[in-house]
């Protein structure tokens, strides 16, 4: 279901266009300085049909290394469980990828997996995702939780037994930064950071 991405990339002016994006400025003042100074200056802006911010992203200048995982149907086999991967803020009430509501505010993104056990029978076999944690909580830049620990960190943000999370997966866009529309719901936005292209799934519900 989630696959390296080779989509029509959509320009703003696209008639059928619901969504586009929009520089974004630099990272929110809500972010704890030593986060901050990991992220790429500027943010991108995502908008409504309506002219509306939906959210707000900004992404580190370049992804940790560690040594090669193992674990099956992992697109990032050298980042680090837990790493910070950029931030999010919602001007608004949000939603994440399994639809959960998530209230206005600033999140840091933190990479993780989705487990291999009997809870994600039938999912996608991409397992990567960008876990929600509320900036007020997320202090330290260079961490890297465990699942077992970042899992209650998250679910701060969703407010239920699941956390909060977006897809990501790698990217097949020729310009940077991209915004696409994928399938009849799902928006995606396309990001460098470093020299690792990543597709981040911004609006639209995983069905299943």
């Amino acid at each position: 279901m989630y696959k390296p991405l080779t989509i029509l990339l959509l320009t703003a002016g696209s008639v059928w266009a619901q969504y586009k994006m929009e520089p974004a400025g630099p990272p929110p003042s809500e972010l704890a300085p030593e986060i901050t100074a990991l992220m790429q200056k500027e943010g991108t802006r995502v908008l409504a049909a309506n002219g509306k911010a939906v959210c707000e992203l900004w992404f580190r200048s370049s992804l940790p290394s560690g040594p090669k995982s193992a674990e099956e149907g992992q697109t990032f086999a050298t980042l680090p469980h837990g790493a910070i991967i950029g931030a999010i803020r919602f001007p608004e009430k949000g939603s994440d990828r399994r639809g959960q509501s998530l209230a206005a505010g600033v999140y840091t993104l933190r990479y993780s997996l989705h487990p291999m056990n009997g809870d994600h029978l039938g999912v996608s076999p991409q397992r990567d995702f960008a876990v929600l944690v509320p900036a007020a909580e997320d202090k330290v830049a260079n961490s890297t939780p465990s699942f077992d620990d970042l899992m209650p960190m998250s679910r701060k943000a969703s407010g239920a037994a699941h956390p909060a999370i977006l897809s990501i997966t790698s990217s097949s866009a020729e310009k940077f930064p991209a915004f696409a529309k994928e399938g009849d719901h799902d928006w995606v936005l396309h990001v460098k950071i470093g020299e690792s292209p990543i597709a981040v799934t911004v609006v639209g519900k995983a069905e299943g």
